[in-house]
C-alpha cells in the first residue's frame, strides 16, 4: 500500500512538474524567441524589440496568438527593415503560446 501511495505522488509530482513547465513564458521565450528577439526582447538585428513595443502592449491575446501562429513573411509582415520572416510556430501548445504572451505583454510593459 506505501509503494502504490508513493507512485501515486510521484505520478501526480510528474504531471504537475510537467503543465508548469509547459506553461513557463520565460522558458519557451528563451527556446523559441530569443535567438531573433533577444534574450530580454532588447531586438536584434534579426527581429524588432518586444521592450516598449505598441503592438504587444495594445494588441489582443488572439492577436499575438494568431501572429505566433502563422508567422509574418512577405506582405504581412508588420516590421520591413528585417530580413527575416516571423515563423509560425504550430509547434507550440496552447498553454506555451498563453504562457509566453504574458511574458512578452511583461517585456513590453503591458
Amino acid at each position: 500500500m506505501r509503494k502504490l501511495l508513493g507512485i501515486g505522488v510521484l505520478a501526480l509530482s510528474v504531471a504537475v512538474a510537467g503543465s508548469a513547465l509547459a506553461a513557463d513564458g520565460a522558458a519557451v521565450f528563451k527556446a523559441k524567441c530569443s535567438p531573433c528577439h533577444g534574450a530580454n526582447g532588447q531586438g536584434t538585428a534579426m527581429a524588432p524589440a518586444f521592450t516598449g513595443n505598441k503592438f504587444i502592449q495594445t494588441s489582443s491575446v488572439e492577436d499575438i496568438q494568431h501572429v505566433i501562429r502563422t508567422g509574418r513573411a512577405g506582405a504581412a509582415k508588420h516590421y520591413k527593415q528585417f530580413v527575416l520572416a516571423m515563423p509560425a510556430w504550430k509547434s507550440l501548445t496552447d498553454d506555451e503560446v498563453t504562457a509566453v504572451i504574458g511574458h512578452l505583454k511583461d517585456i513590453a510593459g503591458k
